[in-house]
């Protein structure tokens, strides 16, 4: 039997300053991986814990979504001892993560340039709205705003509409994911040379990034695309269509097999000769009239009974699903795409880290920590306080001696 590997990151120990989304997506993905992520929160908490909407035993579900495998510290680090327990923390860690305005942190004691030259083999991350530097960089930054900023905004939504904000936190997670692939690339680097880095992110920068051909497009043509819609700029036969019963599917019929065969399908098999539409140039010169034969034909029918046609003729083909329905069809497959996150008294189902290692222990999942919960633990274990200076730091409003979980005594 072939052994089992570790968890890729098991033995890294990352020290999280984050707070709110960019920051937890991407300490929790690092701790989805096997790292020991140590959550340093404020006395009142990561703000996160405070958002408005669906609560899980007194938790906020937006809270609960991005901080699983995760211990809690809680720490004033406005105070000069407050901010020696991050310092020893930092002196431990191999990576830290922080996602405030730049400036703060050497506001606060903790300039990363300073910190790497007393521990030059650490892994520093920033993530922010738009730099360590450049004119923008002391401004606030929020999902909504990278969106608008970056271009993106004006590319999703029906022409005509109003540009619409993606219905997913992307400015945040793109960015977390990117800090997250320059810390890996920091830690490899320093297992070659024994030095650390700073990592600078940036959300602007993570949203430009994923404009991906929408960006040279522009460049090409001197002139911003506008809304897609449900469309493609390039492929006529890349859209939604809808079916006799309302319903949405769409269709990527991108090579000349595909679309002979959705014509085929359709029962319009004089359109793969049709001079308008002889190839894939053609049919997006006239995609105008192209679209309104093939409505024409697929209103005729079900959505469902055109998705099965042409799932059957190979043509890539799938219905538009709300985000419940995706979620049904995740739990049915059983195939890891879902995992349930409990402690002793609640459990909740969240959307797995997509990163699988063949012959590899999986990380079992921690339920989210509540405030300062391994406060104690830690101050005790990892930093070696002794029982009366932790009593002490407890007593003096330095550290939060953390919350009982709602259910749990």
């Amino acid at each position: 039997m072939n052994a089992v590997h570790r968890p890729p990151l098991e033995g890294v120990r990352v020290v999280d300053l984050t707070t709110f989304l960019s920051g937890p997506s991407a300490t929790q993905l690092l701790g989805d991986l096997g790292a020991d992520v140590i959550k340093v929160e404020a006395l009142a908490g990561d703000s996160s814990r405070a958002i408005a909407g669906p609560e899980i035993a007194g938790d906020s579900a937006y809270y609960l979504a991005n901080n699983r495998n995760k211990r809690s510290i809680a720490v004033d680090l406005k105070s000069p001892r407050g901010l020696e327990v991050a310092r020893r923390l930092i002196a431990g860690a191999d990576v830290v993560v922080e996602n405030f305005r730049p400036g703060v942190t050497a506001r606060l004691g903790l300039d990363p340039e300073r910190v790497l030259a007393e521990h030059p083999s650490l892994v520093w991350a920033s993530i922010s709205g738009f730099g360590q530097e450049g004119p923008w960089r002391d401004r606030p930054a929020y999902d909504m705003v990278v969106q608008a900023l970056s271009g993106v905004m004006s590319l999703n939504g029906h022409p005509g509409a109003p540009a619409a904000r993606l219905g997913i936190p992307a400015g945040d997670v793109v960015a977390g994911l990117y800090a997250v692939i320059g810390i890996l690339s920091a830690l490899q680097a320093r297992a070659e040379t024994g030095q650390g880095r700073i990592v600078d992110v940036s959300m602007l920068r993570g949203q430009l990034a994923m404009l991906s051909y929408q960006a040279l497009y522009t460049h090409v043509n001197d002139a911003a695309p506008g809304p897609q819609g449900a469309a493609h700029d390039s492929i006529a036969t890349y859209r939604s269509f809808r079916g006799q019963d309302g319903r949405e599917f769409v269709v990527t019929a991108n090579t000349p097999r595909m679309w002979e065969d959705f014509c085929g399908v359709l029962g319009l098999e004089s359109l793969v000769v049709d001079d308008r539409f002889v190839d894939a140039a053609a049919r997006l010169r006239n995609k105008r009239e192209l679209w309104d034969l093939l409505e024409a034909r697929i209103a005729e029918r079900p959505a469902a009974e055109w998705v099965d046609l042409l799932g059957e003729a190979s043509v890539p083909v799938a219905p538009v699903k709300n985000v419940l329905e995706a979620l049904v069809d995740a739990r049915a497959a059983d195939d890891g795409s879902l995992l349930t996150v409990r402690n002793d008294a609640v459990s909740f189902e969240n959307v797995a880290t997509p990163i699988r290692f063949v012959r590899t222990a999986e990380v079992e999942a921690a339920y989210p920590p509540a405030l300062g919960g391994d406060t104690i633990a830690i101050l005790r274990g990892e930093l070696g306080y002794p029982d009366d200076d932790v009593a002490m730091l407890v007593a003096d409003g330095v550290v939060g001696a953390g919350v009982v979980p709602v259910g749990v005594r």
